[in-house]
């Protein structure tokens, strides 16, 4: 059996800029700093809520590195290394094992695109050549590339692909894959608004976008389920339902980031061609947050 990189929340964690664009460590060191004061049970860094599509292949690796250093081993460290070219994958993933990350998020090859047959040798390639475990990332919605449960099922069997991240919404699929590939492998949900139904059918957690405003509230969500106590998990899952949905009023990362930086954080623009949103959805996204008490 397969040991999990973590269980509970760990958070999509977001890339904070400066005002001409540049990565923004001291920033960044505060809001990871926020996230371990706060109970996230992991950090995952450079996924698609960090912008690492437009991240420079310097820039991506330098924030690896960065988290690592500052986050020392208290909590795991999960780092984005996917691509829809099987190469640079996995020149992200060795660099990212040279800076001591816990694990790899791995997304599914996107544009591109692959057959089932593709994403297993795609996935295994990079498999046969780490030696991090990696968490698969699915997620059609953006990709246009799903693993469909038996792929699921032939890649558990490799030892170093321990897990997945769970975005299709599609409950029947994942609990399907969860049926087909046992204890050897960790589901974790990939939207926030499915932590307790997914966690229901055995998954471990969650890799969440919440996580970045409410990390505490996210973490009890996962520790209530993981300690069986699905009445709670779910009453905290439906408290939390509206801002949940709230956070994808628009294309992730915008509302998120715009919730931070009405809450305080310094995290700077969004990258072109990410902007912010519209003044309604502003507003809209600015009374959720004052329901919920983290903004007066």
């Amino acid at each position: 059996m397969k040991k999990p990189i973590f269980t509970g929340a760990g958070v999509a964690i977001i890339t904070p800029f400066t005002s001409d664009g540049k990565v923004n460590y001291p920033a960044l060191k505060d809001i990871l700093e926020y996230q371990i004061a706060h109970s996230t049970d992991c950090i995952v860094i450079c996924g698609t809520t960090g912008e690492s599509a437009t991240l420079s292949h310097e820039e991506h690796t330098e924030v690896i590195k960065y988290t690592v250093d500052v986050v020392g081993g208290r909590i795991p460290v999960v780092a984005g290394t996917g691509s829809n070219d099987t190469a640079y994958a996995l020149n992200l993933s060795n660099e990212a094992e040279k800076a001591g990350v816990d694990g790899l998020l791995m997304v599914t090859p996107y544009y591109n695109k692959a057959s089932q047959e593709g994403l297993i040798k795609h996935f295994t390639y990079v498999a046969d050549r780490v030696s991090t475990p990696i968490i698969l990332y699915n997620v059609p919605s953006r990709t246009g590339c799903e693993i469909k449960p038996e792929t699921y099922a032939e890649l558990s069997k490799h030892k170093n692909i321990y897990a997945a991240k769970e975005a299709t919404g599609n409950l029947s699929s994942i609990a399907k894959t969860i049926s087909l590939c046992g204890d050897d492998f960790t589901v974790y949900s990939g939207n926030d608004d499915q932590i307790t139904p997914i966690m229901s059918l055995g998954g471990k957690g969650v890799i969440s976008v919440l996580s970045n405003v409410m990390p505490q509230e996210a973490h009890d969500i996962a520790a209530a389920a993981l300690d069986g106590d699905f009445k709670k998990s779910a009453e905290l899952q439906l408290k939390y339902l509206e801002l949940c949905n709230a956070l994808f009023m628009d294309v992730n990362p915008i509302p998120v980031k715009v919730a931070m930086r009405m809450m305080g954080f310094d995290v700077g623009p969004l990258r072109l061609p990410l902007c912010d949103m519209s003044e309604e959805k502003t507003e809209n996204l600015r009374k959720v947050l004052a329901k919920y008490g983290l903004i007066k």
